[in-house]
């Protein structure tokens, strides 16, 4: 006889494993905001699962965050700066049912909340549970910051993106000493080099475009190849994303071809932000917020 589940677990089962199928169909990551936007797409809610709950929330969304932490800790999923990430192992594991599949993310979850046991005097468990509301409330705290950021890049200018690739550049040591004026596109955005003279290689011609909304495509990868000359490298940096042919025109190409997203400029921007002048850091301003942590 099969075992009967709960209605939360089958909840979490259909949404967590429509998660994994849609990471998988899109390259292996996708911003946690609109993973959970084509989730709400491709899965059938009941009303009862898309009723607002007392504490707040849609009840299968809250459902499907606080699951969610169970597939981390199974290995089938990584999330890093509001971007979750199918790893080899949750791609693997898609050849089982949504059932199968929760199963052994409980199990993960349990083996988990058995080890942070070990050391926390609680009859109920209580501590542990908030443990894992915290990770959820965190995580929801940075999706918000990170969106904060986004929209304020998507309201800058073309010129104003433009800068902001240049800072970001000089912030990692390299030399700008052309930023391409307003006008007319000339084909190179940003000249970087390693060395003050421009006399050493890698010499890196740089292709800035400020498309928030529209993916890049294969034409335009193609168009920064074009003009790569020996000891030349290509960097392509867009505050949206690229498509998945994109991507593959990247890889293949002959010439060495480094794309940024708008995701990876933001978490590269936080990273080197410390290393900026003043006058760059006033381009994008971060604040930086302390929460207690755990070294797991």
């Amino acid at each position: 006889m099969a075992k009967e589940h709960s209605k939360t677990f089958l909840t979490a089962a259909k949404s967590m494993y429509a998660a994994l199928s849609i990471l998988k169909k899109n390259g292996g990551s996708m911003r946690s905001g609109q993973l959970m936007e084509q989730v709400a797409k491709e899965v059938t809610f009941s009303d009862y699962e898309k009723e607002p709950t007392s504490k707040g929330g849609i009840r299968w969304q809250n459902i499907y965050h606080f699951t969610s932490v169970d597939y981390v800790l199974a290995g089938f999923l990584i999330k890093k700066n509001s971007i979750w990430y199918l790893t080899p192992e949750g791609e693997k594991i898609l050849s089982k049912s949504p059932v199968e599949i929760q199963e052994l993310a409980q199990t993960a979850y349990h083996k988990w909340k058995k080890e942070r046991a070990k050391d926390i005097v609680s009859e109920e468990g209580d501590e542990v549970e908030d443990a894992k509301a915290t990770i959820i409330d965190l995580e929801e705290l940075e999706e918000r910051a990170l969106n904060g950021i986004r929209e304020h890049i998507r309201k800058k200018n073309p010129y104003e993106f433009q800068d902001l690739v240049a800072a970001l550049l000089r912030a990692m040591n390299y030399h700008t000493p052309f930023v391409a004026p307003r006008g007319k596109d000339g084909g190179v955005d940003i000249l970087a080099f390693v060395d003050p003279l421009g006399a050493q290689t890698p010499r890196i011609k740089v292709q800035v475009k400020h498309y928030p909304e529209n993916p890049i495509g294969v034409k335009e990868i193609r168009s920064l190849v074009g003009i790569l000359r020996d000891g030349d490298i290509g960097l392509f940096v867009t505050s949206g994303t690229f498509s998945p042919s994109a991507k593959q025109e990247a890889s293949t190409s002959k010439e060495y071809v480094k794309l940024i997203d708008g995701d990876e400029f933001i978490t590269l921007w936080q990273n080197y932000y410390s290393k900026m002048s003043d006058e760059d850091k006033n381009l994008l301003p971060l604040k930086n917020i302390a929460f207690l942590g755990s070294n797991e």
